[in-house]
């Protein structure tokens, strides 16, 4: 059962319903969040995702009609992703692929082939840039280093966020 928390994220940041999709015939499993994300609604029987799983903004494609006009035929496929996974940003995920599991895919990647387990994924075509230990590993240092905030944009007061922003100056920050 949704938090209250997470139901007013839910509308603030138009996130997709996972039982929407579950009662189009997808397994979801728990930890799921899908934030302002374009899903192939009308295959989502042909949709598997794993536990803790973020998708934000992206697109699953469970089918390819570009040959319907020549063939008369829709290709369709699953989509499986594994446990631990985020899709950033404008990433595109294909028909007929599997993410393994503790994968990140990154922003504007498109994913045409199976992801095997522990990889970070990024680029069009999306090619694995590291392993998710390595990435994990460097983004750690990279917070210990940072300047940051315990609390998220939405429950930041003012002076929090000015303070976070001008410890930024030209570069990045973390915050919870």
């Amino acid at each position: 059962m949704a938090s209250l928390k997470q139901k007013l994220a839910r509308i603030i940041k138009g996130n997709t319903d996972p039982d929407e999709l579950r009662s189009r015939g997808a397994v979801i499993g728990h930890g799921v969040s899908i934030y302002t994300s374009k899903i192939d609604k009308v295959h989502a029987h042909l949709l598997e995702i794993g536990n803790n799983v973020t998708i934000s903004d992206a697109r699953i494609l469970l089918h390819d009609a570009s040959m319907r006009m020549s063939t008369g035929y829709t290709k369709v496929g699953k989509v499986i992703i594994g446990n631990n996974v985020y899709i950033g940003a404008d990433a595109i995920v294909l028909p007929g692929v599997r993410i393994g599991n503790n994968v990140i895919i990154g922003a504007g990647a498109v994913i045409s082939k199976d992801v095997e387990d522990n990889s970070v994924m990024a680029g069009n075509p999306a090619r694995k840039i590291s392993t998710y230990d390595e990435f994990v590993s460097k983004y750690e240092k990279l917070v210990a280093v940072s300047p940051k905030s315990e609390q998220d944009a939405l429950s930041m007061t003012e002076d929090e966020k000015n303070r976070l922003k001008k410890e930024m100056g030209e570069g990045i920050g973390f915050e919870r």
